[in-house]
């Protein structure tokens, strides 16, 4: 028998926001596998998962997500990756992989869950939800994500404007996720349907890092963490 794959969600980035399930499993689990940029970059799951992770007495499995859009370079990481973990599952070890947020929404865990099912079936995968970025951002805004028959998206955002244009035209609230690369773009956007007063921006929501910033057209030319969010909601 192989030992258990875990994909655990750790939540926004308040350490206390992690479920008692996930607790439980972090203690429980054999190997602490986390996401990284590159060799010796800091893991934001691990700077959460540290809280309740004795180093010492787990092993703990840094795994490389190189952030390029080479598809070579990218097979050939994900390969490694999948060999890594399958080679503690198969000495019959359980693997709990930690990611900021929710494992299914927009994490690294979905692609290494499907090709660690598709390489090796026999492996049991197990879930355990977290709080989602935008989970914590509406709390620590006190803002409502959506209400009776109010329409919510999270949508990444990209450089098609008009995608992101019918996101705020077709919804009452919308989280944009990965919002920092087109910064400029979207204040444009905002400005152009009258909606810069209603948009806030957020970097590592809920963490000692946090940064919240309400007035978005000050942030044209800023450059801003990765974990960086918006909030339109027009209502």
């Amino acid at each position: 028998m192989t030992g258990t794959l875990y994909g655990v969600g750790l939540g926004p980035g308040d350490p206390e926001l992690i479920t008692v399930k996930a607790y439980r499993v972090l203690k429980e689990a054999d190997v602490i596998a986390f996401p990284k940029k590159m060799k010796g970059a800091k893991s934001y799951a691990l700077a959460i998962a540290e809280h309740y992770v004795d180093q010492r007495q787990k092993e703990m499995l840094g795994l490389v997500f190189p952030m390029t859009k080479d598809r070579e370079q990218l097979d050939r990481q994900w390969n490694k990756t999948v060999a890594d973990v399958w080679e503690r599952l198969e000495q019959g070890r359980s693997v709990a992989f930690v990611t900021e947020g929710d494992p299914l929404l927009y994490s690294t865990f979905i692609h290494l869950m499907r090709l660690m099912q598709e390489l090796h079936p026999e492996v049991p995968v197990q879930v355990v939800p977290g709080i989602s970025s935008a989970n914590g951002t509406a709390a620590r805004l006190g803002t409502p994500l959506a209400d009776g028959d109010e329409r919510f998206a999270i949508v990444p955002a990209t450089s098609n404007e008009a995608d992101m244009r019918q996101a705020l035209e077709q919804h009452d609230c919308v989280v944009f996720i990965k919002v920092a690369k087109v910064l400029d773009m979207m204040i444009g956007l905002l400005r152009e349907l009258r909606l810069t007063d209603k948009a806030v921006v957020v970097t590592k929501a809920t963490s000692d890092e946090e940064r919240v910033y309400d007035r978005v057209e000050e942030l044209l030319g800023a450059e801003l963490e990765y974990l960086t969010l918006m909030v339109v909601r027009k209502s």
